[in-house]
């Protein structure tokens, strides 16, 4: 359906469209070329078959002065490929922090109204937490839900993205965001990370959460393996009072948790304890 309502953007696009010069000179960067090519004339909103413009092509690979130019050409910033991806989303998959920025600058809508993988995803199973703040701070919705990865949440725990995860988290993130009641801690049990386990659970990581096959997160682990001894280890030893208290402002707080607890009238002690700093 996306592919169907896509329009011709000037005489000679054509709707169905192989690999162009534009694509090659946007993919590798070649910026004499594509300068050229523009003033020549050529369409800079050209689809593959696949629905991929240059502009995906520069971002997905990090060529940001291409994406100067596509994008001053008239490059459409939030044009979708066959996946549902945005240059924006393709920007955080290559974890260039420079292309992000030049995108956002443009338009680029940080929360895609659909259930495919947003921007927040790929700069989360990319790894980049520079990419990740920078999304956070403008606006990243953080329980987007993809149907196949679950939230921004879930997939930086599946890659162990411990940089990431904790950003999420502190920012307001869902610890206990469920797909098909999978949470992030089945995902760290998986992955048998005990550094994530531990800081899942700081954050109010429900250990006896069960997923669409009745496991808990424990049930991931080997018998006297580091991380089972590390769900033994909370079973036997709930949180502390100050830190369940903890929890609950921040579950109170939700989204943009940080902003929130930042205008507190408390001192400013609490205030670090709240933030996790």
């Amino acid at each position: 359906m996306l592919l169907c309502s896509r329009r011709r953007s000037g005489p000679g696009c054509s709707f169905w469209a192989d690999r162009t010069p534009v694509h090659e000179a946007a993919r590798r960067g070649e910026i004499l070329q594509l300068q050229q090519l523009i003033e020549s004339g050529a369409c800079v909103n050209a689809v593959t078959y696949d629905s991929i413009t240059p502009l995906h092509e520069a971002s997905l690979r990090g060529q940001t002065q291409c994406v100067k130019l596509l994008l001053a050409a008239g490059a459409q910033v939030d044009a979708r490929n066959i996946d549902g991806s945005t240059p924006l989303c393709d920007a955080c998959a290559s974890g260039s922090i420079e292309c992000v920025k030049v995108l956002l600058s443009h338009g680029a809508k940080v929360n895609p109204p659909l259930y495919t993988a947003s921007p927040l995803h790929e700069a989360c199973m990319n790894g980049s937490s520079e990419c990740v703040q920078l999304l956070i701070d403008v606006g990243a919705n953080l329980e987007a839900h993809d149907c196949h990865f679950g939230t921004p949440l879930h997939v930086a725990c599946a890659r162990e993205h411990l940089d990431c995860v904790k950003l999420l988290l502190k920012a307001g993130a869902n610890v206990n965001a469920a797909k098909l009641h999978e949470t992030a801690l089945h995902h760290a049990a998986k992955v048998k990370n005990v550094d994530l386990v531990e800081m899942l659970i700081e954050f109010g990581g429900n250990i006896y959460a069960r997923d669409n096959r009745g496991k808990k997160p424990s049930d991931y682990t080997w018998s006297s393996s580091p991380t089972a001894k590390c769900f033994e280890y909370y079973e036997k030893t709930p949180l502390s009072l100050s830190q369940l208290c903890r929890v609950t402002v921040r579950k109170a707080a939700g989204q943009r948790a940080l902003e929130k607890i930042a205008k507190l009238n408390i001192p400013q002690r609490l205030i670090q304890y709240l933030s996790y700093n």
